[in-house]
């Protein structure tokens, strides 16, 4: 099946200086779509607009989606795609280090989302996609307590999208990976054989369902949290 609803369309891929949201930012772009990376570090693919985003930040927020706006057009499609990952355990975490992460994973996407839908229903159409976890869907496992409770609460805030923008023409769903090869990840090759597929999670196999369900194709599935961890939490 070959993908097609980008044309013309504005995306904007929060974190995609790096790692999966580069790919996923390319992977748009080469669809068709107007592309821009948000993110608070330079990187990803030159060719395409850079936001300096701080999605913790609601003034920087503002700013970007602006800009995003005033240089591209309305932006139709939105990738919620930045966050960090702590490992601490809940008894030595502070105060400081769950706010913060609280603040990167969850509040930060809430206040995207808050500035990019008014474009979508203005539009009668858009297409949100979150990065959740599987840590968001199981609680996560040595000392991720803090990244779980923010994933699992932008799932639910995807969801209460969904419902709540669904008769504007926006769809908007989650998908939850788990174990992908990146540098923020890193050193988690040796688990490979836990995973049934017998490899790790690349970027690539995130951008394909990002790609997907930002498509036109993707019109009758909205509210869902799709697992994409090559058969790990078949356990």
């Amino acid at each position: 099946m070959e993908l097609d609803g980008f044309d013309g369309k504005v995306a904007l891929v929060s974190g995609g200086a790096r790692g999966i949201g580069a790919e996923i930012a390319g992977r748009l772009s080469a669809l068709g779509a107007k592309v821009a990376i948000g993110d608070i570090v330079e990187g990803g693919t030159r060719d395409l607009l850079h936001v300096q985003l701080d999605v913790s930040s609601e003034a920087s927020v503002v700013e970007g989606v602006r800009q995003v706006a005033d240089e591209l057009g309305p932006p139709t499609i939105l990738v919620l795609n930045a966050g960090i990952f702590p490992i601490e355990p809940i008894e030595h975490m502070t105060l400081t280090s769950w706010q913060r992460t609280i603040d990167v994973n969850l509040t930060g996407n809430f206040l995207l989302a808050r500035q990019v839908l008014p474009f979508m229903r203005n539009e009668g159409y858009g297409r949100l996609v979150s990065l959740g976890s599987s840590a968001g869907v199981t609680g996560g496992s040595g000392d991720k307590a803090a990244y779980a409770a923010s994933k699992a609460g932008l799932m639910a805030l995807t969801k209460a999208i969904a419902s709540d923008y669904a008769k504007f023409g926006v769809v908007a769903n989650t998908i939850a990976p788990s174990l992908i090869n990146t540098e923020m990840v890193g050193g988690i090759s040796h688990l490979a054989d836990s995973i049934p597929v017998g490899r790790l999670g690349e970027p690539e196999d995130i951008a394909d369902l990002v790609a997907f369900l930002c498509s036109s194709h993707c019109g009758f599935i909205t509210g869902a949290t799709i697992d994409i961890n090559g058969g790990y939490l078949i356990r």
